[in-house]
C-alpha cells in the first residue's frame, strides 16, 4: 500500500507539473501574440525575467525565510526584492523582462501561512514555469506572424469593404463613434514597418467614412436622401469618378438652397462633407476603384 501511495503522489506531482507547464505556455502565447513582430523578442525577455525571479525566489525561500519567524520580518525580506524590482519597471527597456521579474516573483515563491520548504516541489514548479515560457517563445519563432506587408494589405482591403458597405447603406446603424473606434483599432494594429502612405490611406478612410455617416444622418432633413444614395452607390461598385460627378451635383443643389438658422448650418456641414469625400476620391481613385495603392 505504501508503494501504491508513493506512486500515486508522484503521478499527482507529475500531472500538476504538466498543468503548470501548459498554463504558463498558454498564458505567454495569449499575452504576446497581439504584438505580432515583437512577440518573439518580448516573450523571450519574459522568459529571462521569470528565470531571474525564480533564482531570487529560491535564494529567499531556502536561505532567508527559514531564519525569519515574524510576519514583519517576512515582509521586509520580500520587500528587499519587490521594491527594487518594482522601481526598475519604470524603465522602458527591457520592459517584458522587468515586468516578469516583478510580477511573477510571488507566484514562483508561493508563500503560505505555514511555509513548506520542499526543494524538489519548488524546483519542479519553477522548471515547469520557465519551460512553458521558453516553449511559448520558441513557438513564435517556429510559427512566425504574417508579414507586415500582407497584414497591411488585409487591413486596407477590409477597410475598403467597410467603406463600400457604408456607401450602400448596409451599415446605416453604425454610429460615428463605432466607426472611429474600429478605424483607431486598425491604426493601432498597423505594423511599425508599414509605409507612411498606407497609414495615410487608413486615416483618409477614417475621414471619408465619418463624413458619409454624417451625410446620411442629415440628408433627410435637407431633402437630398435619394440623390446622395445614388451618388454613394457608384462608390460601392468601384466607380469613384461617377460618384464624384454626382456628389458635385448634390453640392450644386445644396448651393441653391437659401436657408437660415439651423438649416443653414446643416447645409454648410453637408457641403463640407461632400467636398472632403470628393477630394479623397480624386486623390486616391485607384484605391477606391480597386484597392490598388498608387
Amino acid at each position: 500500500m505504501d508503494l501504491v501511495h508513493r506512486n500515486g503522489l508522484r503521478l499527482l506531482k507529475l500531472v500538476n507539473t504538466l498543468l503548470d507547464f501548459s498554463r504558463r505556455a498558454a498564458t505567454v502565447v495569449l499575452l504576446f501574440a497581439p504584438k505580432a513582430d515583437g512577440a518573439h523578442v518580448d516573450s523571450l525577455g519574459f522568459t529571462i525575467g521569470i528565470s531571474l525571479a525564480a533564482v531570487c525566489a529560491a535564494a529567499i525561500a531556502f536561505a532567508v525565510l527559514p531564519n525569519v519567524e515574524t510576519f514583519v520580518g517576512f515582509d521586509l525580506m520580500i520587500g528587499l526584492y519587490l521594491v527594487p524590482a518594482g522601481a526598475l519597471m519604470a524603465l522602458t527597456w527591457p520592459a517584458a523582462t522587468l515586468a516578469a521579474m516583478a510580477g511573477t516573483f510571488v507566484q514562483v515563491l508561493s508563500p503560505t501561512n505555514q511555509m513548506v520548504y520542499d526543494p524538489m516541489q519548488f524546483y519542479n514548479a519553477a522548471l515547469a514555469t520557465i519551460a512553458g515560457c521558453a516553449v511559448a517563445a520558441l513557438s513564435f519563432r517556429l510559427l512566425p506572424p504574417l508579414s507586415p506587408a500582407l497584414r497591411v494589405r488585409r487591413m486596407l482591403a477590409s477597410t475598403l469593404r467597410d467603406l463600400r458597405e457604408l456607401s450602400r447603406g448596409n451599415r446605416a446603424r453604425l454610429s460615428l463613434a463605432d466607426w472611429e473606434r474600429r478605424m483607431y483599432g486598425r491604426l493601432e494594429a498597423m505594423p511599425e514597418a508599414s509605409e507612411p502612405l498606407r497609414r495615410g490611406l487608413l486615416i483618409m478612410a477614417l475621414a471619408v467614412g465619418a463624413e458619409m455617416i454624417v451625410l446620411r444622418r442629415i440628408a433627410p432633413q435637407l431633402g437630398i436622401g435619394q440623390e446622395l444614395d445614388l451618388a454613394l452607390a457608384d462608390l460601392a461598385t468601384g466607380g469613384s469618378g461617377i460618384s464624384i460627378v454626382r456628389l458635385a451635383g448634390v453640392d450644386r443643389r445644396l448651393a441653391t438652397l437659401t436657408e437660415a438658422g439651423a438649416r443653414a448650418s446643416l447645409v454648410g456641414r453637408a457641403r463640407s462633407a461632400i467636398l472632403a469625400i470628393c477630394d479623397a476620391l480624386d486623390q486616391h481613385r485607384s484605391y477606391f476603384d480597386g484597392g490598388a495603392v498608387r
